[in-house]
């Protein structure tokens, strides 16, 4: 638990910024260059440190965006980067560092932070709880001959990044985690750490329909897979026409390998179902402020409902206690009081906000407390596809 002496902030000097590096050479085997790499993107802003003993004992670093939910794009905090430098392990250092984050970016007036966890009990009791995946997905060349070229396909220029953030948009909207992305997330699309990557669009009436960026990985025997860093189409053509694309590299390549949700739409078009989805990654959540949270997302259309919670929160008094939630027509209203029906941590707030697991899952093994009737209401409110996540962080 924080106490009003910890010493926590962002880097002071250069020699703090190389504390950091140090420990993240110790807890994430990056090698001096790794390390040049990331001094040069990162926002040393962004840097939150912990010290003990005059010394960077531990380090993180956060990452305002937002987020989809119900269509709406909730303002989240992520956070990575997150290590302990050896002689400090043991000692509650990494619960102390996350407490003082968490408590800086409430009051900046944060409804959540996400996180992928190297390890879950650290970030649970800091009060996360899993809340989505990232799923990898792998379709062998032979699956991709589509023979469909009828929509002109061209590089990506500078001058395309509006048009093709806005197709990214026109889709991640309606899928329920994926980021709203800033500059931070498309320059990992488009300049990943190790890998040169290639981007291509095809074009309709309307402008751009579809995107692919690439990188061509080496295999053995110059055989190599193909990497994409992102691909969406927001037209049935447009899909067809990148696939077809990704399976004319069938000579030497043999996969073409990306990332997303176990939903991918891409996958319906292929003739065979024999790709491979697999779990890569879950991410966790955290409720910071729950009449915030509520309010900020978006719900179903059309659906009305009224649940009485009451939450439970060990770091955030303010979360404490009994909140009814108005939903209708898409927005939602918490007011304080209630009879606090559904009762639970907010570890599993996150969960249920998410959609990642239901109220009847959550019940079944003893995680929430309620009646049928009220996790009827709960399951129509929350209910929706599996939350997932294209991007890392």
């Amino acid at each position: 638990m924080a106490s009003e002496q910890d010493d926590f902030g962002p880097p002071r000097d250069e020699r703090e910024v190389a504390a950091v590096i140090d420990i993240l050479m110790h807890s994430y085997a990056m090698t001096p260059e790794d390390c040049a790499g990331w001094k040069q993107r990162q926002d040393l802003g962004n840097l939150r440190l912990l010290r003990e003993q005059g010394q960077v004992a531990a380090t993180l670093g956060l990452l305002r965006m937002g987020q989809w939910y119900g269509g709406r794009s909730v303002p989240v905090i992520g956070v990575g980067g997150v290590g302990v430098h050896p002689v400090f392990r043991g000692r509650g250092t990494a619960t102390r560092l996350m407490t003082n984050l968490l408590r800086e970016v409430r009051a900046e007036g944060a409804p959540l932070s996400i996180l992928y966890p190297a390890t879950q009990p650290l970030y649970r009791r800091a009060g996360y709880e899993l809340a989505g995946g990232r799923y990898e997905i792998r379709v062998p060349m032979g699956a991709l001959d589509l023979g469909e070229r009828g929509l002109r396909l061209r590089a990506i220029e500078d001058s395309d990044e509006a048009a093709i953030a806005a197709c990214y948009t026109r889709l991640a909207r309606h899928r329920e985690g994926w980021l709203d992305r800033g500059a931070f997330s498309w320059n990992r699309v488009r300049n990943p750490r190790t890998e040169k990557v290639h981007g291509f669009l095809v074009e309709g009436d309307a402008g751009v329909e579809g995107y692919v960026y690439l990188a061509r990985r080496p295999l053995k025997d110059l055989k190599f897979e193909l990497a994409l860093t992102d691909v969406m189409a927001t037209t049935p053509v447009a899909a067809r026409r990148l696939l077809r694309f990704l399976g004319d590299h069938h000579s030497l390549g043999t996969e073409a390998v990306w990332y997303g949700g176990p939903d991918e739409p891409l996958l319906l078009l292929l003739r065979e179902q024999d790709y491979s989805v697999r779990l890569y990654m879950h991410w966790m959540a955290r409720v910071l402020d729950v009449a915030a949270a509520l309010e900020a997302r978006g719900w179903p259309h059309g659906g009305r409902g009224v649940l009485h919670l009451e939450v439970e929160d060990d770091l955030f008094p303010e979360n404490q206690g009994r909140y009814v939630l108005e939903v209708a027509d898409g927005t939602a209203r918490v007011t304080r009081g209630g009879e606090g029906r559904l009762r639970l941590h907010v570890r599993q707030l996150a969960t249920l906000y998410t959609g990642f697991a239901s109220a009847q899952s959550l019940r079944a093994m003893g995680l929430v407390q309620g009646d049928d009737a009220t996790l009827e209401v709960a399951q129509r409110l929350f209910h929706g596809p599996a939350p997932s996540m294209r991007d890392m962080f």
